[in-house]
Formats: C-alpha cells, sequence, structure tokens
C-alpha cells in the first residue's frame, strides 16, 4: 500500500504521516527530509546556494525513487506541480491534498526559517502561491481533506476510514445511489463499488454519449499509470440528474458533452476563466466535496492551428463548440468570422467575441485560411457536408471537429481540393490530453493519447 499526502507547508503533512504509518505497519517517508539526507544539508541551505529550481530538481530525483514503494509519503505542494512527480505518487496509491485557509497556514508556519519564494510578504506569498497552483492541487489528489480546524489525529482517522472501505455516504444516500444506478443501466458499477469500496470512478456525462471514445482511452490511461480508477457512461436526459448520481459516487472528474456544456455550469461551485469566457463547461473536476468547471475544447482547437497563428478564420456553426473555436482563434491573433444557417445565431456568437458574422450562404472559399467546422452534419450517419471542393482554395486549411468518422464529407471535399486537413480526432487528442491533467494532475502527451486510442 502506498498512500502520499501533499499540500502547503502548514496544513500537517508530516503529522498526519507519521500517524498514518504508525496505524498502517508502514514506513514513512518525508521527502523534505530524504532531499536533505541526499545532500547532506538543510533545506534552507539547499535554497540559498541552489534557489528554488536546484530544490525541486532534488526534490523530483527523491520522489522518482518512491515509485514503487509501500508507505506513507508526505510531499510539499510544490512537488506537484511537476506532473512527472504526481505520475509516480499516484501509481499504485492514494493522493490526498490536505489544506488550509490561508490566514490559518499563515499562523501555522510563522517562525520558520525557511526562505519565502517569492518576494511577497508571508501572507501574500500564501495567498498567491494557492491560487497558482489550486488546478494542480484539485488534480493531483484522490481526496482532499480541510485540516484548517481539525487536529491531525482526526485527519488521520477520516483517511483510515477510507482506506478501510468506508465511502462516507448514509444509508439513504446509499440506497438513492444504487437506485439511479440502476435507472442508468449501470448495475455493474454499483456491483464494483460494493466489491471494492476503494475504486474512483469518472465518467462521460451526455445524451447520447455512448459512441464516445473517452471510456476507452481513460482505462487505458489509467491502467498505464496504474490508477485504481474507472471511467464509465452517465448517459441521461437531463444534467441534474447526472449531478445528483455523481455527488453520491467516489467521483474524481466528469468529460461533459452534448447537450450538458451550458447546462451542467449552473450545478457547479467554480468555473475557471476560459470556461466562463466560453460559456460552456466540457470538463469537472470534484475535490472536496465542490465541482469545478472547465472548458478544454479550446485547447483541442487551438492546439493543431497553432501554425496557422494571424490567419483569417471562418467559423461554421454558432453552438457551444463554436464558442470554443472562436475563443481559441483569437487567442492566435486570427482575424475571426462565424457563419452559421441561422444567421441571428451567428451574430449573438460574434458580437460577445467582436467578431464578423454572416449567413453559411456568404462563405466565400477565398477569403478564407483556416476553416473549422462545429456543427453535427456528416457525424455518422449523416453523410451530408456543408462545403463542397469547389467552394474551397488549395491555400485553406480545414478542420472539422467531427470525429465520428474518422474521414468526414467535409475532410474528404476539402482533400480532394488540396488543402491541408485536420481531422476532428486531433480536437478530441489535444482537449482529452489537457482534461487528462486537470481531473488527474498527469500530463500526458498527444502522442500517448492516440497510441492508447489505437
Amino acid at each position: 500500500m502506498k498512500v502520499a499526502l501533499t499540500g502547503f507547508r502548514g496544513t500537517g503533512k508530516t503529522s498526519v504521516g507519521r500517524i498514518l504509518a504508525n496505524s498502517l505497519g508502514l514506513p514513512f517517508f518525508d521527502t523534505d527530509a530524504l532531499v536533505e539526507q541526499l545532500v547532506g544539508m538543510p533545506i534552507p541551505e539547499i535554497f540559498r546556494q541552489h534557489g528554488e529550481a536546484g530544490f525541486r530538481a532534488l526534490e523530483r530525483e527523491v520522489i522518482a525513487s518512491l515509485w514503487d514503494v509501500e508507505g506513507v509519503i508526505s510531499t510539499g505542494g510544490g512537488a506537484v506541480m511537476d506532473p512527472a512527480n504526481v505520475a509516480d505518487l499516484r501509481r499504485h496509491g492514494r493522493v490526498y491534498l490536505l489544506s488550509a485557509a490561508p490566514e490559518i497556514i499563515v499562523e501555522r508556519i510563522a517562525g520558520s526559517n525557511r526562505p519565502g519564494l517569492t518576494d511577497l510578504s508571508p501572507a501574500e506569498e500564501v495567498r498567491t502561491l494557492l491560487a497558482q497552483r489550486k488546478k494542480a492541487y484539485i488534480g493531483a489528489a484522490d481526496t482532499c481533506i480541510d485540516t484548517g480546524t481539525r487536529p491531525p489525529r482526526e485527519v488521520a482517522g477520516v483517511i483510515l476510514r477510507q482506506i478501510a472501505g468506508e465511502d462516507g455516504i448514509s444509508p439513504g444516500e446509499r440506497r438513492d445511489r444504487d437506485t439511479l444506478l440502476e435507472r442508468f443501466g449501470l448495475v455493474a458499477l454499483r456491483d464494483m463499488l460494493e466489491r471494492d469500496p476503494g475504486l474512483r470512478v469518472c465518467a462521460i456525462a451526455g445524451h447520447p454519449c455512448a459512441h464516445s471514445r473517452s471510456p476507452l482511452l481513460y482505462n487505458r490511461l489509467f491502467e498505464n499509470f496504474g490508477m485504481h480508477y474507472h471511467y464509465t457512461l452517465l448517459e441521461w436526459p437531463d444534467a441534474a440528474t447526472i449531478v445528483r448520481l455523481a455527488s453520491l459516487l467516489p467521483l474524481k472528474g466528469l468529460s461533459v458533452t452534448i447537450p450538458f456544456k451550458t447546462d451542467v455550469m449552473r450545478h457547479l461551485d467554480e468555473v475557471d476563466e476560459h470556461a466562463a469566457a466560453i460559456g460552456a463547461v466540457n470538463t469537472v473536476v470534484r475535490c472536496g466535496g465542490r465541482l469545478y468547471g472547465h472548458n478544454t475544447d479550446w485547447v483541442g482547437v487551438r492546439a493543431p492551428l497553432a501554425h496557422r497563428r494571424g490567419a483569417r478564420a471562418v467559423v461554421l456553426g454558432a453552438g457551444g463548440a463554436a464558442a470554443a473555436a472562436v475563443y481559441a482563434l483569437l487567442s492566435l491573433d486570427m482575424d475571426v468570422t462565424v457563419l452559421a444557417r441561422r444567421p441571428e445565431a451567428a451574430r449573438t456568437l460574434a458580437d460577445r467575441f467582436r467578431c464578423r458574422w454572416g449567413a453559411l450562404e456568404e462563405f466565400k472559399g477565398s477569403d478564407a485560411d483556416v476553416v473549422v467546422h462545429t456543427t453535427p452534419v456528416g457525424m455518422e450517419p449523416d453523410t451530408r457536408s456543408l462545403l463542397t471542393p469547389c467552394d474551397l482554395e488549395r491555400k485553406t486549411t480545414v478542420f472539422d471537429l467531427v470525429y465520428t468518422p474518422p474521414a468526414t464529407p467535409l475532410i474528404r471535399a476539402a482533400g480532394e481540393a488540396g488543402c491541408e486537413t485536420i481531422p476532428g480526432t486531433e480536437m478530441f487528442v489535444h482537449q482529452a490530453a489537457e482534461q487528462f491533467r486537470l481531473i488527474t494532475g498527469i500530463a500526458v502527451t498527444p502522442e500517448l493519447v492516440r497510441e492508447m486510442l489505437a
């Protein structure tokens, strides 16, 4: 068994870790102490001689040496800013984030001889670093525990009960959970949780979503990184019921697809700046009983088009995917026009982002360096395409966000016209890599995602 505790200084990692190690009969590893042993000098001296970068390199070396140990590991919150550290801590282990309010942390670390990481006052530094590390902290942890008002022994008790298989839900909540699982057709998941209470769950939420390749991808990635997780489908006609079931599961993350990317936002505790600007969430991360919303669709559009920075772009469609596309293209300094079958929808979207708009019939291939198609037209079994080869110029890059089939009617038409083509699988690959990092704290390359999908 491997249990890893992380969090900012002053959240109780060392005290809780020693109690856990003693209770479980396991060795205790404090990465700061191991770093000091490795170089034969105290942490403050390491910072003075080698700076934070030197310390982080030593910390990385120590954590890499612990990837296959059995024991309780205590490591600093800065460590999980490095996804490689998160991958090693997560492998065949459980990661707990210990947190506390900034003012409590400041009080607890007062008088420490460890140098600050910024030129800010101690209170400002704590608030700033907590904000900067928030996404990484939430992603890296299986469970988040507030230690601000709890003594170390009580925190250790919470963790020990989880390890023993207690899921923390009441008998009434368990009945509700099992009833919903049966209604969703997920009796097998209910049985899995009964047999294995330590299992963590992720899922795709949508209606429909049975066609999604996310379960295949995620379950292979979980196996690849030695994570005790299972990814499933939450297919249901309304977002509220899905969120209710998710709250009753040992759930870490949701991939959100049509038609819930906007509806789900009202059920969340926090939404990041990108999702708020786009007006849609496709990623939900759960930690400490709170739901955090993100959007990675725009990353999936941006990454494959980074080489066309500053181009003239046309977005076909005016829905949620179109909003993510416009946001991504503007981040690449592109001149964007939105065209849709309903011009009023195109105008509404364009007005939000201060770009041009028009009817779909106004498309002129000679005016576009980049075309991004965001409607469902061409998704199996649909065989239509909004554009023909005659509509397109050879200089144009055509990106179809539809990824089933991989060679859509639009991609085939663009190929016939001699255009550079980008299939929707590329959007899926890049958005999924970013989504996996948000949910797990582990960075995966596009190449690994493609390999897992093959």
